[in-house]
């Protein structure tokens, strides 16, 4: 069987390693943290490569995971909120922990230990669950809802990231969900390529927060090098555009990577570290501040689940 599942430590950092020992691919998923996900590992013509710009040891994590968020599952909602303040049901609410800028930031439950719930290994996959059952810790928002996160590693150097959200309180619920991964591709940012479906940009002010317009948009509907260029927008992909909603290439190294989602992603945000070293691609189903503006917010009702897939494909050699 070329599948397995196993349990390490690395550098202090305790680890779930989803393998696939036919074609040396290793997904490492840290529970203590989010359920974050720590590599993606194939291999190319020098050895085995973590696509993962992640953290190299856990005393790293605990300095600055609260302020780069590398790898973290966005959740009960993504990027930022204004003010750290929105409305439900009539009732202000405020969250108690803000970013530097006066906003909360990309949710909360980027540092919580996930327990996991479920391994399942067959000759087809390898697959682990982690949970964490939120209970109300943030005043700014008192509702209980439980956050599985499913990590499943196929053939074809393929790994499937579903969330599964259940409402276990007993009123309806806003929701939004996201991912904010750093990609590396064995070469600077400027030197790789991007490529997406995006039928519009979303307008931001001066703080980052959508101002609840949006313009038309269309600099990425073929490949083209980044270059110089920083981001730091979101964009709404084109439904009708078919898959993948992104690709972001290395046509030197012969590496490329696919975002293949369900239709509940229909945001694209993305982000250029000043360092150039990595890309922050980040699949969301809610436009920032959508507690505030609605922009896809998602509606939980009680007791009611919501599952969202996303998937990672890597393509090597030829193939990219």
């Amino acid at each position: 069987m070329s599948f397995r599942i196993s349990h390490t430590v690395t550098n202090g950092i305790p680890l779930v390693n989803l393998h696939d020992d036919s074609r040396t691919v290793t997904a490492s998923i840290v529970p203590d943290h989010g359920a974050m996900l720590h590599a993606f590992e194939v291999p190319l013509k020098n050895g085995p490569f973590n696509i993962m710009s992640n953290y190299q040891s856990a005393e790293e994590i605990n300095r600055i995971l609260n302020r780069s968020y590398r790898s973290s599952k966005l959740s009960p909602f993504a990027c930022r909120i204004k003010n750290g303040q929105y409305t439900w049901g009539g009732q202000l609410y405020e969250f108690a922990d803000k970013f530097p800028d006066g906003s909360a930031i990309h949710g909360l439950l980027f540092n919580k230990k996930f327990e996991v719930s479920n391994e399942t290994v067959t000759d087809f996959m390898a697959s682990a669950d982690f949970t964490y059952k939120y209970n109300k810790d943030d005043p700014g928002y008192p509702f209980a809802y439980t956050c599985t996160i499913r990590y499943t590693l196929f053939p074809d150097q393929t790994l499937q990231l579903q969330t599964i959200l259940k409402n276990d309180s007993d009123i309806t619920i806003p929701m939004a969900d996201g991912w904010h991964p750093y990609f590396r591709l064995n070469a600077p940012v400027n030197d790789c390529f991007l490529q997406f479906p995006s039928a519009a940009i979303v307008e931001f002010d001066d703080k980052l927060i959508p101002t609840g317009h949006t313009k038309p948009y269309s600099d990425y509907l073929t490949p083209k090098q980044l270059g110089e260029t920083k981001l730091d927008n979101c964009f709404l992909l084109d439904e009708n555009a078919g898959q993948p909603v992104c690709v972001f290439s290395n046509p030197a190294e012969g590496i490329s990577l696919c975002f293949i989602t369900d239709e509940n992603y229909p945001y694209l945000q993305i982000y250029t570290p000043d360092d150039r070293a990595s890309l922050a691609i980040e699949n969301l189903s809610a436009a920032p501040d959508s507690f505030n503006n609605k922009m896809g917010l998602l509606l939980l009702d009680p007791g009611m689940e919501k599952a969202m897939t996303l998937h990672y494909q890597v393509k090597t050699g030829e193939s990219a």
